[in-house]
């Protein structure tokens, strides 16, 4: 991936769930890395810093085929319908617990690391992937999330990243192999969404990278993520579907609402607003001053909001623009949704703080020295 971009390691199934990774080996072949550095003599106390905002912890080359029209639409009587937006009744988010820290901290009590991972990472909620195409068994492994958060009245945190041509051939390259297999891989993830409350951060990259696309190949991507969000929505009403908005150190603001107005993002029958700083490290500050312009420049409904990724955001990005696992960069605000900030609804961990860029560790594994390195900055 280019440095400007905001760096996704596609972690299988489920973002720290040790499912298929982006090469399509499954949980048992997943090899964890082993620890790159001893541990240091003293770790720090259990207990993270309180959050100033939380109130609660809690891809191959682009295929140049024609484009067809999707086999599966929507009911037009059921779009026509107006949605208001829903209102936030759950205000916890959903921690899944199968997840590559729990296991580190479930197999290494006695690590000196083990209290501030644990504290620090293990116990936030987190965003769950599904990056493995595998359609045959997507919708159960959807629902497993949603009906595990629904259970505790909590709100999952969902991301499909299968778009053809991912990445741009990167590190994360991968999902179905065009469009019509993708509209179909959505019919089946949106079968699991269940009637919860739910947010869905619909493919990262998608847009903000799309200048590796001819305008034909782009203009069907953004065809297929419009009806990526009516199909979510229409599945369940109450899923907040949010597009990809890079982040602040990337596109200028009107160049990216431009291409999300074209991927459906200013229709509330497919979006619920954008979500930025996925897998990256802008402050939050400089977020939602970007957010908010994009939300300007978008246009659409009031109601359209924004979600960051504050996972490894504490000190910011590196001066020099490294994107794969840069030293010196700490732990962002706990997930909440309760942000305090006007179009700001959430504050996720989408990342999860630990799972290496390729440099600490393999991509998409978690690596313990890295892990305990944010945690402890």
């Amino acid at each position: 991936m280019v440095v400007a971009a905001s760096v996704v390691v596609a972690v299988g199934a489920v973002a720290g769930v040790l499912s298929a990774f982006e090469d399509g080996r499954g949980p048992d072949q997943a090899r964890r890395p082993q620890v790159s550095a001893p541990p240091r003599p003293a770790p720090l106390p259990a207990e993270p810093p309180a959050s100033p905002a939380a109130a609660e912890s809690a891809a191959p080359s682009p295929s140049a085929s024609v484009r067809r029209a999707p086999s599966r639409t929507p009911s037009p009587s059921r779009i026509e319908r107006k949605r208001e937006r829903t209102t936030t009744v759950t205000t916890r988010l959903y921690r899944h617990p199968d997840s590559q820290v729990l296991d580190w901290v479930r197999s290494h009590s006695g690590d000196p690391r083990h209290a501030v991972i644990a504290s620090r990472i293990a116990d936030q909620p987190a965003a769950v992937w599904f990056a493995e195409y595998a359609p045959d068994t997507l919708t159960a492994r959807v629902a497993a999330v949603t009906s595990g958060g629904a259970a505790q009245g909590r709100v999952p945190v969902l991301v499909p990243y299968a778009i053809p041509g991912r990445d741009c051939g990167g590190h994360s390259q991968g999902g179905a192999p065009d469009l019509d297999a993708y509209d179909a891989w959505i019919d089946r993830f949106a079968a699991g969404l269940g009637s919860g409350e739910v947010i869905v951060v619909l493919e990262p990259d998608s847009v903000a990278q799309a200048e590796c696309l001819s305008a034909g190949e782009r203009a069907d991507r953004f065809a297929s993520l419009a009806r990526a969000g009516r199909v979510l929505k229409e599945a369940n009403p109450r899923a907040r579907v949010y597009f990809d908005a890079g982040h602040s150190g990337w596109n200028a603001p009107g160049k990216q609402a431009a291409w999300l107005r074209q991927a459906g993002a200013a229709s509330p029958e497919s979006s619920d607003g954008i979500f930025s700083n996925v897998s990256n490290f802008h402050t939050t500050a400089d977020e939602v001053a970007y957010d908010r312009r994009v939300l300007d420049a978008l246009g659409g409904p009031a109601s359209l909001g924004a979600v960051i990724d504050t996972s490894r955001n504490g000190n910011g990005a590196p001066a020099d623009g490294q994107w794969c696992d840069p030293a010196g960069r700490k732990l962002g605000r706990t997930p909440t949704l309760s942000t305090g900030e006007p179009r700001i609804d959430a504050y996720l961990w989408v990342k999860l703080p630990g799972e290496s860029d390729g440099c600490k560790g393999r991509p998409g594994t978690f690596t313990a020295s890295y892990a305990y390195d944010l945690a402890s900055s």
